[in-house]
């Protein structure tokens, strides 16, 4: 099937693969039957593949909605996201409406992934970020001209997920490691092991993703590997990872880290590409 070029990564997020894109590509299997991503966020390896049959998972509920929603509900999004103001009153009067979860869950889901969308697009960095009660509490990033309504793109990868088979989940990765059929490819981004004390970021979702998480996951990836199911992985090239899947093929990446609270130490960081196969 003919890839089309609009269909993008609609958030900024964390750890976005955009940019690595040209290193991991070509690391890919060369025949992919069943996509699965299990920590789903931006989804650009995807929505660069396209393939026509995708398991997608994020333990962050709301992105999956946002995804249903544009699946579902394009035109009635883009039409909420249009009466969105770049201003920064309206912002944390829109940021503010999870702190009240009965009024919130009064939303529709088109009005809560228009509100994803908007702060996604106008807060600062792209950072989204939740505290301990799951509120999002990133600032307003004070941007002349955000792209708030990208309506080529919602139009496009609305498009995508209506002509292909595509799975939304929003659980434990695990569980949709399970029951994944012989011959899929998986790959895994997950919240990365901190490079250093002052590195860790998990606030995209309530909870953390710490170094029992990390163990955890490869113990999937072991599972994933004794059932023939290939996959790749992304992490930061700490000591602690590189042993992890020392058994694994580890080829070691560039990445621009884009989100730093000090601007000096944004730049070119080691990561990691595991890969059960040639």
């Amino acid at each position: 099937m003919a890839k089309n070029k609009l269909v993008a990564p609609v958030v900024k997020w964390v750890g976005g693969k955009r940019q690595l894109l040209p290193v991991i590509t070509p690391l890919l299997p060369k025949r992919i039957t069943t996509y699965c991503e299990p920590f789903f966020g931006g989804g650009a390896l995807l929505f660069s593949r396209q393939p026509s049959t995708a398991y997608i998972n994020d333990i962050n509920s709301e992105l999956i909605n946002l995804y249903e929603v544009i699946r579902d509900h394009v035109e009635p999004l883009i039409e909420s996201l249009e009466k969105h103001k770049n201003e920064s009153e309206y912002f944390y009067n829109i940021r503010d409406l999870d702190r009240d979860r009965e009024e919130y869950l009064l939303l529709s889901n088109i009005e809560r992934a228009s509100r994803v969308l908007f702060l996604n697009k106008t807060c600062y960095n792209g950072l989204f970020r939740v505290n301990s009660s799951g509120e999002f509490n990133s600032p307003f990033g004070h941007y002349k001209n955000p792209n708030i309504v990208n309506a080529p793109t919602l139009r496009a990868v609305s498009n995508y997920f209506n002509t292909s088979n595509i799975i939304f989940s929003s659980c434990d990765y695990a569980t949709v490691l399970e029951n994944l059929p012989r011959g899929s490819f998986v790959y895994l981004d997950p919240p990365y092991d901190p490079v250093s004390d002052t590195a860790n970021f998990t606030g995209y979702a309530r909870g953390g993703f710490g170094r029992d998480e990390q163990i955890r996951l490869r113990e999937c990836c072991d599972d994933l590997h004794r059932r023939g199911i290939k996959f790749m992985l992304s992490n930061s090239a700490t000591n602690f990872i590189k042993e992890q899947y020392s058994n694994y093929n580890i080829t070691i990446v560039q990445a621009k880290r884009a989100i730093n609270s000090d601007a000096t130490k944004r730049g070119e960081v080691d990561e990691v590409v595991v890969r059960n196969y040639e």
